[in-house]
């Protein structure tokens, strides 16, 4: 893709952190799934300009002023917290050989610096909050208390599943994009099936753009969310009946949901330009959890970062108004509630747990039988 059609990766470039490092006689640790997801995600260039795990100086940044020590926009610490016997063999020696929990070795770590933090602090610091109902805040009050800083290789990925064939890394995607002839792109960022009035919202942002980037996050969510299987294939039918060809692109990004509201939205918007996208949808509530933000506090917080190169495209919550005899928004609809066809999550979950399908102006007929024929469609 030719330099002038493409937006820049976030800090200037693309992070390439693939190598053929041999870790023979190395000692090794286990992390969870989903940083095993993320180390995939820096060796890739999707958080870039992260190489690796933040050191403390950069930590300490981030969580007080959303910015890495360059001043550059980063607002979700990407870390490796360990015990603290760990933390003093690492220090001691140097490197080590990261694994998933299948035993295999995907990363070689370069142990740069161990540290202390404070967890509360943390917690106000990215989540706005330290109340431990938040799923975020309670992640992080039940980390282990240091963290490990360092750069990466990435030796070896996981083997393919069917939930990771969407998985496209941003060299792929921006590839994809210029194949399509796009140069306006704009990302979707999702944890749930497609709603109608997603779909509409979607259609409507790339009336003036070329295609949609539709990017699901797959990883652990919380209790009640949609599950990663039923998610793709919701969206895979949506496309099939109801997208012209050409105008949607359907990639999964792995990583773990932290429901950081604001913050989390200029982490999406930052991954998304890192893919190639022009412009990302962030709508009402973005990343949030509960009552803990204001519904539109993520799209206030992009005037702190003017200067990122992906351009949000903000909405209020869409519907269908049966007065109107659209999809609308508060906006340009007059109409009172009785007349907008809405559903809450919990209404959604207790009729599908019901069998029963919900109105087709919230979603299509096709979304709504996946949903339905699928044994465990909501994580436990």
């Amino acid at each position: 893709m030719s330099e002038e059609n493409s937006i820049k990766p976030h800090g200037g470039k693309l992070v390439n952190r693939i190598t053929k490092a041999d870790p023979v006689g190395l000692d090794s640790i286990t992390i969870t799934e989903d940083l095993a997801n993320d180390v995939e995600n820096i060796a890739d260039g999707i958080f870039s300009p992260l190489e690796g795990f933040l050191g403390q100086q950069d930590f300490e940044n981030v969580v007080s002023k959303g910015r890495l020590t360059n001043g550059l926009a980063w607002t979700i610490p990407t870390v490796l917290d360990v015990d603290q016997e760990t933390a003093t063999k690492l220090k001691e020696s140097g490197d080590v050989l990261l694994k998933n929990p299948e035993g295999i070795g995907v990363a070689i770590l370069h142990v740069e610096e161990t540290f202390t933090f404070d967890k509360e602090n943390t917690s106000k610091g990215v989540y706005g909050t330290t109340d431990s109902s938040h799923p975020g805040v309670a992640k992080t009050l039940s980390m282990k208390d240091y963290l490990v800083g360092g750069k990466i290789d990435y030796i070896q990925r996981p083997e393919e599943t069917e939930i990771r064939k969407y998985r496209l890394s941003p060299t792929q995607t921006r590839e994809a994009f210029a194949k399509a002839g796009w140069k306006t792109i704009v990302a979707f960022q999702t944890r749930n099936p497609p709603h109608v009035a997603h779909e509409m919202l979607q259609k409507t942002s790339i009336t003036t753009r070329d295609g949609v980037f539709v990017n699901p996050i797959i990883g652990k969510k919380k209790s009640g969310d949609f599950v990663d299987e039923v998610i793709v294939k919701c969206y895979e039918t949506m496309i099939k009946h109801y997208y012209p060809e050409n105008r949607c692109k359907l990639g999964t990004l792995h990583t773990e949901m932290k429901y950081a509201g604001p913050k989390e939205a200029i982490h999406h918007a930052i991954m998304r330009q890192n893919y190639g996208c022009t412009h990302i949808i962030i709508g009402r509530d973005h990343a949030g959890v509960g009552n803990f933000y204001d519904p539109f506090a993520a799209q206030k917080i992009f005037n702190d970062y003017p200067e990122l190169e992906i351009s949000p495209v903000f909405f209020p919550a869409f519907f269908y108004c049966r007065k109107c005899l659209t999809y609308t928004n508060p906006k340009a609809c007059p109409h009172d509630d009785d007349a907008k066809e809405q559903i809450s999550g919990t209404k959604l979950r207790e009729m599908i747990q019901n069998g029963q399908a919900p109105s087709e102006f919230i979603l299509r007929p096709e979304v709504s039988k996946v949903i339905l024929d699928s044994s465990h469609p909501f994580v436990d």
